[in-house]
């Protein structure tokens, strides 16, 4: 029997589901059916994040039907990332799966993302969307961007996808971030493959993103691509600008000098734009000073925290 309810488990499935109720029956037996015949063992883990209507009802009648069903409640609306962060905390598996709970990604595809890295061809599967579906034109900007920015080389960034379960200690618990975990796993050095997975028509409730989401994503894309790139080296990004500013506004200074007192002109804004220049430099450098003394206190975190894990582990060996 494939599908656990005790004892290990090879795979669990996470679930974030808000006002998912209606869907929640058919997912959960579609997933049953995906999993009965295959080789290791199986859990579905349902995050209940904050849903007004009967999810929680559902979710307990569902979870008495099915042993291999595990559910987690949100008393409030938290967002994906923090609803994967809880399923990941009470699952069991070496290999996650983000899966939605809408039926847009069918589970008896499940089995194809996880077999690259049971393999061990990958870290991390992400599903790219075949078939028509309404934000292709949005995704396709988002995937191009990603690939350009960050030189990772997959099709689609935002979609389910397959990983060990420790690549969810290098994604920050900030909210959104789940759609970057890709990008940050992979300059973390892990592994990235790609399967293809069809994308259905939602069957009942209402889609969770709106166009209010595309400020927000660009945001945070930019945010993302900062911290991968000058995360470790602040003073890099702050001092080389604060550098060319304080060098503008010597060179600016130089000038105002030769006109005052070579040729008797005196032209304040001149001396205005020195003092921003120059105040602006310093200011840049001390913040990459600042931000150089943050950066070694989260690199010292990160290695007492690997530290940690390998005694954790040698403990469990052990064991």
């Amino acid at each position: 029997m494939t599908l656990a309810a005790d004892g290990k488990v090879d795979v669990s499935v996470l679930v974030p589901a808000a006002d998912e109720a209606d869907n929640l029956p058919e997912f959960v037996r579609q997933c049953a059916d995906a999993f009965r015949t295959v080789p290791y063992a199986c859990e579905v883990v349902v995050v209940n994040d904050g849903s007004l209507d009967d999810s929680a009802t559902v979710l307990e009648r569902l979870q008495a039907e099915h042993r291999f069903l595990r559910v987690a409640h949100h008393r409030s609306r938290r967002g994906i990332a923090d609803a994967l962060r809880t399923a990941g905390e009470l699952a069991r598996g070496d290999i996650f799966v983000f899966y939605p709970a809408d039926l847009q990604f069918l589970p008896k595809e499940i089995p194809d993302l996880v077999e690259p890295i049971r393999l061990g061809k990958a870290d991390i599967v992400t599903g790219t969307k075949q078939g028509d579906y309404e934000k292709a034109f949005v995704s396709g900007v988002y995937n191009r961007l990603c690939r350009l920015l960050f030189g990772v080389r997959v099709s689609d960034l935002n979609a389910v996808k397959a990983y060990r379960r420790e690549v969810m200690g290098v994604v920050p618990a900030r909210p959104d971030w789940h759609r970057f975990m890709v990008v940050i796993a992979a300059a973390d050095g892990y592994s990235v493959a790609e399967r293809a997975v069809t994308l259905h028509p939602r069957r009942a409730g209402t889609s969770k993103f709106g166009l209010g989401r595309i400020p927000v994503g660009v945001i945070d894309l930019l945010s993302v691509w900062f911290q991968l790139r000058f995360g470790r080296k602040p003073l890099l990004f702050f001092g080389l600008s604060g550098g060319i500013l304080f060098l503008l506004g010597f060179l600016v200074g130089i000038v105002a000098l030769v006109l005052r007192f070579g040729y008797g002109i005196g032209f304040r804004p001149l001396l205005d734009l020195v003092m921003v220049l120059v105040i602006t430099g310093v200011a840049l450098f001390g913040f990459g000073f600042l931000g150089e003394m943050l950066a070694g206190a989260r690199e010292d975190v990160r290695a007492l925290g690997r530290s940690l894990e390998e005694l954790l582990a040698e403990l469990k060996r052990k064991q």
